[in-house]
């Protein structure tokens, strides 16, 4: 039996390696036009070879040309386009909901005298970078309070519009000094004023009140909104850390934040900041002298 298998093997093997000529001849003339000589081993080889390239060639085709569009099961360039703006447009509405659930949430419990228990905390600087950072007021925010509790109106910007008659009486603290570069606009949807200033300044509360609401977004960065009486609120965006938690109670003057440049909307260090009266956008240069 093993003599068998191995004179078939053998006979296999000879039949494989053995040449043959392939003759193509005139059917007039049985001219000879064209003759190959090779083996069985060699055509099974050949035929491997040209199968696997045409297999790379047409893989390469589809994987990495616009023809894959055409083969059931593969989207379209525009589709998964469309899908990825729909997931991040998801994405920014749910955040944008949470954020305003979160809004009146710490409005409801100011009106009603309560601290928020669970409340989302901002995110705290674990690096260290602003541990140095000295939040205590200077002497000239010192001598600010002074003249403030004496009702005298030094750095006070004089609101002469109309509309703000119920807070003309209010002393607007300014939140930073600097260089406004972006006024208040409506018809741009610019609903505040955009100051820069030096590196990890502080960002101060313009009057007395309750914070309702602290924050990221991907938009406005970290972002601190502050309620105050009369029905107005102060708005403090793209902050770099924020200093103060919701339901904490601030004293004009008092840092709540540091300068940063967070959010897509924002092009350098700077603040954005609002001004909210009576739930409409009021101009800031009209109460803050910056």
């Amino acid at each position: 039996m093993v003599d068998q298998k191995q004179k078939r093997w053998a006979r296999m093997l000879a039949f494989l390696k053995n040449k043959y000529r392939l003759v193509i001849l005139n059917d007039s003339t049985f001219g000879e036009k064209f003759s190959l000589r090779l083996s069985p081993w060699g055509l099974i080889i050949a035929i491997a070879f040209i199968t696997i390239v045409m297999t790379t060639i047409v893989i390469s085709f589809v994987a990495f040309t616009p023809l894959r569009e055409y083969i059931p099961g593969y989207g379209t360039v525009a589709e998964r386009q469309q899908i990825l703006d729909l997931t991040q447009k998801s994405d920014s509405i749910e955040q944008e909901l949470e954020a305003r659930d979160s809004y009146m949430k710490n409005i409801l419990n100011v009106l009603n005298e309560k601290h928020e228990v669970k409340s989302d905390k901002p995110k705290k600087d674990t690096t260290g970078k602003y541990s140095k950072v000295n939040v205590n007021p200077s002497s000239n925010d010192v001598e600010f309070r002074k003249d403030y509790e004496n009702n005298k109106n030094t750095g006070i910007a004089a609101i002469s519009n109309p509309r703000l008659k119920g807070i003309s009486d209010l002393v607007f603290y300014t939140p930073v000094k600097g260089i406004v570069i972006s006024s208040f606009n409506l018809s741009e949807d610019h609903f505040g004023t955009d100051i820069v200033t030096k590196a990890d300044e502080i960002v101060k509360s313009t009057l007395d009140g309750t914070v309702v609401f602290t924050g990221f977004s991907a938009q406005d960065g970290y972002v601190i909104q502050v309620q105050h009486s009369n029905n107005l609120t102060s708005i403090y965006k793209h902050n770099a850390e924020l200093l103060k938690k919701t339901g904490e109670r601030l004293k004009s003057g008092e840092a709540i934040a540091v300068v940063g440049n967070t959010g897509e909307k924002s092009k350098g260090p700077h603040l954005h900041f609002e001004l909210w009266y009576n739930g409409i956008p009021i101009n800031p240069q009209d109460c803050v002298a910056f």
